[in-house]
Parts: C-alpha cells; structure tokens; sequence
C-alpha cells in the first residue's frame, strides 16, 4: 500500500506547508546561532509553549497588520519561542531575535 498525498494539490494545503517550512527553518537557523542543543531536555517542552503561544497570537497579529501571513509568521513564532525558551530556563539576548518592533508590541498585546 502505497501513501498518495491527496492534499498536496490544494493552495491552502501548500500555503500551510510553506509557512511551517519557513518556521522550522528560522527555528533551526535561531537555535544554531544561540547554540541551543537539540538535545537540551528543556528544549521539548520550551518549543511545545511556543506553539501554543504561537497558535494563539499569529492570527490575531495577522489581522491587525497588513503583512502577508507568509511574510511574518516565522518572525511571530521566533517571538514567542523567546518568551517560552526564557519560561523554560534559556538565557537568549534580544539580539537574536527579529528586530521587528510593530510585531512585538502587537504580540505583546495579544498574548497579554
């Protein structure tokens, strides 16, 4: 039995894709920078707060900016990885985050 992807031909399956594609990318290329192990025990469950944060702000930002979803949403995750790595123990300068004011502060709201 073979495994077709039947959803590969949908925009907004492909949509979704590339947007998740960019944010393992930014995740991969942030914790290489900060030289956060993969192996670090607190990783797990820092990445796992940072989805939910994630999930519960980028919507929300979306509609209170003009950005493209695609445009911004690696930038909003890496934003709420940082307050979930800080909760789980990581000591990361702001440096390394995206330098994106007007995300910030309306991250900042929404997850207040």
């Amino acid at each position: 039995m073979t495994d077709t992807d039947t959803f590969g031909g949908d925009p907004q399956v492909r949509f979704m894709r590339r947007i998740f594609g960019s944010i393992e990318a930014a995740q991969k290329t942030f914790l290489e920078s900060v030289r956060i192990s993969p192996a670090d025990g607190r990783l797990r469950p820092a990445r796992e707060h940072a989805l939910k944060l994630f999930e519960r702000s980028w919507i929300e930002v979306l509609q209170r900016t003009n950005a493209a979803a695609d445009d911004v949403a690696a930038d909003i995750y890496l934003m709420c990885l940082g307050r979930a790595l800080a909760l789980n123990g990581f000591q990361v300068p702001d440096s390394f985050f995206p330098q994106r004011d007007d995300l910030k502060k309306l991250v900042d709201e929404v997850l207040a």
